[in-house]
């Protein structure tokens, strides 16, 4: 509001009372400007990391990563066993190392005292009277073995020279290969989609790895086989996104990835990863689908004849999905919904941050803080 001295009151309290109006005013607008340029800055220069510090009953967890080279020396400081504790009304002692699993195969080593130290000095043989055992837990490395396919043949020496109708000579057939005259058995298959999708170990690297025991496959072989067996697979997807589309909930997302040598396409070119994910309890589905767009038309495909909830980010394709098929209905994902309140707090700066505003408020229900809000949220969406 601007001032004019011909309408400012004569009244001593009065135009303090403007005056104090009038500093508020102003330093509301300062800070709501400087929030803004914060928000700007931050946007422009800061780190895009949304976490926040989630307290523990011990005191705040760290949330950074350890480093590649002193992981081990950080995890020993870490996780150091503390000594026996005695206090007036008990002793605290310290936890006990979990049993190794019953199911795993055992190896019994005896370790026993010489026969000349089983003769007591009495002149009397010493008696067994029980045994101390304790297990230590051994690793034995993959064994990498050849399987010999012998097929015994056969022929009738009475048509020897005969022209017949059947074969001269018989054998048995080779049983079902997912890679027909290829040297890959279904378990060396297996290890290798295992090593590169699951423990995302390269296949460059599982050529090294085969290497070193003497074997040589080229990663170029071990691409292909690798489209064999999603071809050999084929049925399984089936099963598996009939058993995706039987839950209550199903989230959903999609990641740009670049795709090199792709036909027909440049290498810059983004494609996406598309993830659905059945949050059944009892049949859980991670399904995973690569298209080179964005398109409706991959959610189109593996939810046709859904009916529930589908939780997604705000990309607009969700949004058409919904139109077209009636039964699902849209949920918005969590963690989308908290980002615009971590700009907020940002936004504020460090002199306001500990204050509690209604931002603050808002990400206290996003954070795991206990175990029964944790339950709430996850059930919640």
């Amino acid at each position: 509001m601007k001032l004019d001295a011909a309408t400012l009151p004569n009244d001593p309290e009065e135009l303090k009372s403007l005056l104090r109006d009038q500093e508020e005013r102003y330093r509301s607008r300062v800070e709501y400007l400087e929030e803004k340029v914060r928000l700007l800055t931050q946007a422009l220069f800061g780190k895009k990391s949304e976490k926040r510090p989630v307290p523990d009953e011990d005191g705040p967890r760290q949330l950074h990563m350890f480093h590649m080279f002193n992981e081990a020396e950080a995890l020993v400081e870490q996780e150091k066993e503390p000594e026996p504790l005695t206090v007036p009304a008990h002793t605290r002692r310290k936890p006990k190392r979990k049993p190794l699993p019953a199911g795993l195969p055992r190896v019994e080593v005896i370790h026993d005292i010489p026969e000349a130290k089983k003769v007591c000095a009495c002149g009397a043989h010493l008696s067994r009277m029980g045994e101390e055992v304790n297990e230590k837990l051994d690793m034995v490395p993959a064994r990498i073995q050849v399987i010999r396919n012998i097929r015994p043949k056969y022929a009738c020496k009475a048509c020897e020279g005969v022209e017949g109708e059947g074969p001269a000579v018989t054998s048995a057939s080779l049983p079902p290969e997912i890679i027909p005259k290829g040297m890959a058995t279904p378990g060396l298959l297996a290890h290798i989609a295992a090593s590169k999708y699951q423990d995302a170990l390269p296949l460059y690297r599982e050529e090294k790895i085969f290497s070193r025991q003497g074997i040589d496959i080229k990663r170029s072989t071990m691409a292909g086989w690798m489209v064999k067996s999603a071809e050999a697979c084929s049925p399984l997807m089936a099963l598996l996104q009939k058993e995706l589309l039987s839950g209550p909930l199903i989230n959903v997302d999609e990641t740009p990835v670049h795709v090199l040598n792709e036909p027909g396409r440049q290498n810059t070119a983004k494609s996406c990863m598309w993830v659905f994910r059945g949050r059944d309890p009892e049949k859980p589905v991670l399904l995973f689908r690569y298209h080179p767009t964005r398109s409706v038309d991959v959610p189109r495909e593996i939810l046709r004849g859904y009916e529930g909830y589908l939780q997604s980010d705000t990309l607009p394709v969700y949004d058409a999905l919904g139109r077209e098929l009636p039964g699902i209905v849209l949920v918005g994902c969590f963690a989308h919904a908290r980002r615009n309140f971590v700009k907020v707090v940002d936004a504020r700066g460090h002199e306001k941050k500990k204050k509690t505003g209604s931002a603050e408020l808002a990400l206290e229900y996003f954070t795991p803080l206990n175990t029964s809000r944790n339950d709430a949220l996850q059930g919640s969406g």
